[in-house]
């Protein structure tokens, strides 16, 4: 079986999948025909009796490693070709800009959860 590759298809695209592509007309959801649209779900961040220590958990391994690793060819390319062509550019610093950005709008109630971080 072949596979067809989908220009930023979403899935497995690391990086990409979560910066907004500024080459696509439309958002992939406002793409598909009112029929095949997925239902919409409420987005809140629901509390639980866990929660508390879930955030305490988590808050503890992020100051010990606050490090992520994806992967993403074209996006390494680029950041890459970028340290090469422009003075003083951090791929670590651009990566994680982009990557707070990104998350901070897509998930902005847990982003307030974790703001003493």
């Amino acid at each position: 079986m072949s596979r067809k590759k989908t220009k930023n298809a979403g899935l497995g695209m690391g990086l990409e999948a979560l910066i907004k592509s500024k080459t696509r007309d439309k958002p992939e959801s406002e793409a598909l025909s009112p029929q095949e649209k997925p239902e919409k779900k409420d987005k809140k961040v629901s509390q639980g009796p866990d929660d508390d220590s879930n955030l305490n958990v988590v808050t503890m391994e992020v100051k010990k490693n606050p490090r992520i690793t994806l992967w993403s060819a074209r996006s390494a390319a680029v950041l890459r070709y970028l340290k090469k062509t422009r003075p003083e550019f951090s791929i670590s610093k651009e990566a994680s800009r982009l990557i707070e950005d990104a998350v901070q709008e897509k998930y902005p109630e847990i982003w307030e959860m974790f703001s003493e971080i």
